[in-house]
């Protein structure tokens, strides 16, 4: 599979998933431009990507032999992605493969969420998504080709505790998932999404996460492994890499998947075929003693 020729706009690229995807477009040939907030935000319990991240992940896909362009822009600015677009047109002459791979989440109880907490995920992982899809979108039709990769999750599907903003988003970007594959389907243009389960990146792997899904404030990395163990059904995957996302989008990217679009792909080690679990943490003698895997 090569990418040569192929420039890929990345969301959420100073590290994790949208790194692993602009290694692995890189890799492949492809030219990259990569876009992150490169600030914290106020509600987001844990640090976002930095300047340092950014030209970090600059300095990996040139090692690769490829061109990289970092642009600090916050999806939930449709001016800030206007200009993302317009850059990486000015640089390599067109945009042919838009990740929307921006992404956070926080924990609370849906009636104890302030609407700044509501505001701030939608507006990154829903909206943003339309931001990005919005400014890319006339620059495709022009050219009468072009792939769009959205990153929903596991929770496009289903729920966990104290997440119901994040889950509505990623149920949410599903259906515009669908509906831009299929206005823009027309021209020649596909547009699907991945459903990644747990994912080892900063965005999981964190204080805030470890203690929502164990209910203790001591709870370690290792407990963190070990929990995740439970969230899939092949053995032997107790968090998936964050390369194996990468991998799943830049084939939908790819001339092999030319005849998909409007598709939902987990990439999730079969959560999904899972038939459920109690989202409450397990408790002995009225103590938490793990999680609620």
């Amino acid at each position: 599979m090569s990418l040569s020729g192929k420039t890929f706009l990345i969301t959420g690229g100073a590290r994790g998933q949208g790194r692993a995807i602009a290694l692995k477009a890189a890799s492949l040939g492809a030219r990259v431009a990569v876009v992150d907030v490169c600030h914290d935000v106020d509600t987001v319990p844990y640090a976002l990507g930095t300047k340092d991240d950014l030209a970090e992940t600059k300095r990996l896909v040139e090692e690769l032999g490829s061109s990289c362009l970092t642009l600090a822009g916050d999806v939930r600015s449709q001016d800030d992605m206007d200009r993302a677009v317009a850059a990486t047109v000015e640089e390599y002459g067109a945009v042919d493969v838009f990740c929307a791979s921006a992404g956070v989440h926080s924990f609370v109880p849906f009636w104890e969420m302030t609407a700044e907490q509501w505001h701030t995920v939608l507006d990154i992982n829903l909206t943003g998504v339309w931001h990005g899809a919005r400014a890319v979108a006339p620059r495709m039709i022009e050219r009468s080709s072009g792939a769009i990769i959205i990153t929903s999750s596991v929770m496009g599907h289903e729920t966990g505790k104290d997440l119901a903003h994040y889950a509505a988003s990623k149920h949410g970007v599903l259906g515009l998932m669908k509906s831009i594959a299929y206005e823009l389907g027309r021209y020649g243009i596909r547009c699907n999404a991945v459903l990644p389960s747990v994912v080892h990146t900063a965005m999981g792997e964190n204080p805030e996460t470890r203690k929502w899904i164990f209910g203790r404030d001591d709870a370690t990395t290792q407990d963190y492994i070990e929990a995740t163990k439970h969230w899939h059904l092949l053995p032997g995957r107790p968090g998936l890499p964050p390369s194996a996302i990468a991998d799943a989008i830049v084939w939908l990217a790819s001339d092999e998947a030319r005849y998909i679009t409007g598709v939902e792909l987990p990439v999730d080690a079969g959560h999904l075929q899972l038939q459920g679990f109690n989202h409450e943490v397990v408790e002995r003698d009225g103590e938490p003693v793990g999680p609620w895997y």
